[in-house]
């Protein structure tokens, strides 16, 4: 299925998007750490939940859970909020 990547971490997939497989959201998001070593922790924490500053939107529904089913055909955005002061 189709992932897009935001700017911050596209240092590690080199583009904007790409491509996974995984029946759940926590299985696409492993697929993209075999592709691209190191981004998944940019993106969950050691406690296996969303990281607070990451949202994640399938088919432009906000995920909260890393067990919700997915299909191929899905989209999946991910999102990281900006901070500053």
């Amino acid at each position: 299925m189709k992932v897009l990547i935001p700017s911050a971490l596209r240092s590690y997939t080199e583009r904007g998007e790409a491509e996974a497989a995984g029946a759940t959201l926590a299985a696409v998001l492993l697929d993209l750490e075999h592709q691209y070593p190191g981004i998944h922790f940019r993106m969950i924490d050691e406690q296996d939940r969303i990281r607070r500053h990451i949202r994640i939107f399938v088919n432009g529904e906000q995920a909260r859970d890393l067990t919700q089913a997915l299909r191929a055909t899905d989209e999946v955005i991910i999102v990281q909020a900006l901070s500053g002061g």
